[in-house]
């Protein structure tokens, strides 16, 4: 028996008997699950007696449990008394992946990093690559430029030009150095300056003990922290393959078709209206043509309409497994003061706001009295031009991510319910 969900998401059929052991395992979470594994929509009375039977808890329990979670938020929406699984919407594959239910599209990548081997003693002096490993952590700028210029010094055992150290220094940290600053030495310092301008240590000193060991707790310090730290090559990597699989994503995305469905009545369409968002067309069936009209929207990748399932439903079409945009609104009411006033949003009142369409809908009354009194033409006109205004708050809500409220004093926006995020399989 094949499952939409499960082949939408690439993923093995999940069992709720594992799932609920995962650390993430919410009532909404394991009614994610149930779906995945049904294939199908559920009743929540079924989702229940599953839970019963997987050992969550009782079915009454469950039941009382499942109704406290709002089960109709995304990624599942209620139908009557049925509940489906929206697989395109990318929450449903984040629950997937904190379920334990797919696994992540990071490759894991194992560092091996070469041994550095031990640390001279204090009485040896550093080798130049371990006086490079040093110099690579972020911590030396705080280190006074005399102390940097000891380790320097030291590693390479010979006399240097100020120049040279400098350069050496700057050119593997942002330390600011420079070659006047063994004029504010202490006198007594481990560095002397010879008549020719150049740098000397004198290794007897207690300072350059002193500098060797804090070069050594540096070090090992740093080879501690390294191991618990990413690899800035691994990094580097793995942004790289997420900007590919982006960009992959979005021109998959720009190749998917779109239609804008608007239709009347909503039962037994009697005139359907299609817009094909990418070529601009507009196209209008009626009459025994509406048979075949499943047949042209089954053919889009995208389907945006107002209760599109319900209207794919009309048409003879499963809205099963379909990428669908609603663009009824993504809440019902707002509250507009303290006391409790609240206004009713409509999508007539969202396309107003987002695109200052004055008449955007027609009145379900004045579009029943057309087509009662054969007024077809003023019918068609008047879907014509809803089915435009629709297209235009679709196009709105893919460009910007959101749709306007404005009325009165009011101006707000909403997110539009068919704007994802551009992360792989999250967006339509």
């Amino acid at each position: 028996m094949k499952n939409p969900y499960c082949e939408a998401l690439g993923i093995a059929v999940p069992r709720l008997e594992s799932a609920k052991d995962s650390p993430d395992a919410n009532y909404f979470a394991l009614l994610v699950v149930a779906l995945l594994e049904h294939g199908a929509p559920m009743t929540l009375e079924q989702v229940a007696r599953r839970f019963e039977e997987a050992g969550v808890a009782s079915a009454a329990g469950a039941l009382a449990s499942l109704k406290r979670c709002k089960p109709g938020r995304p990624p599942i929406y209620r139908d009557g008394d049925l509940y489906s699984l929206d697989p395109h919407d990318h929450e449903t594959d984040l629950w997937a992946f904190r379920l334990g239910l797919r696994p992540s599209r990071a490759e894991l990548i194992k560092v091996v990093r070469p041994d550095p081997g031990p640390l001279p003693s204090l009485e040896e002096p550093l080798t130049v690559a371990q006086l490079d490993e040093l110099l690579r952590d972020p911590g030396i700028g705080c280190w006074s430029a005399q102390r940097v210029a000891i380790c320097v010094l030291d590693a390479h055992g010979e006399r240097m030009t100020p120049q040279s150290v400098v350069e050496f220094i700057t050119s593997r940290t942002r330390h600011r150095m420079s070659e006047d600053s063994s004029r504010y030495w202490r006198a007594g310092s481990p560095i002397r300056v010879g008549d020719d301008g150049t740098w000397s240590l004198d290794i007897r000193h207690d300072a350059v003990r002193s500098a060797r060991q804090a070069a050594r707790d540096r070090i090992e310090m740093m080879r501690r922290w390294a191991r618990s730290r990413p690899d800035p090559v691994v990094l580097d990597a793995v942004r790289e393959r997420i900007d590919r699989d982006r960009e992959e994503h979005v021109s998959r995305l720009a190749r998917m078709s779109r239609v804008i469905l608007h239709s009347f009545p909503p039962v037994r369409p009697a005139l359907v209206v299609l817009v094909d968002v990418g070529r601009r067309q507009l196209m209008t069936i009626t009459g025994d043509e509406i048979i075949r009209a499943g047949e042209i929207i089954a053919t889009y990748d995208v389907i945006a309409a107002l209760d599109a399932r319900q209207q794919l439903r009309s048409l003879g079409l499963d809205p099963t497994g379909r990428r669908l945009a609603d663009l009824r609104p993504p809440q019902k009411s707002y509250q507009l003061n303290r006391s409790g006033r609240t206004l009713r949003i409509s999508t007539s009142l969202l396309i107003q706001g987002t695109c200052g369409i004055s008449r955007p809908l027609g009145d379900a009354k004045t579009l029943t009295r057309y087509l009662k009194n054969g007024e077809d033409t003023r019918l068609r006109r008047r879907l014509e031009a809803d089915a435009k205004a629709l297209c235009a708050l679709y196009q709105y809500g893919r460009l910007h991510g959101y749709v306007r409220l404005r009325w009165g004093f009011l101006d707000d926006r909403f997110p539009a319910p068919w704007k994802h995020p551009t992360n792989p399989g999250s967006t339509i």
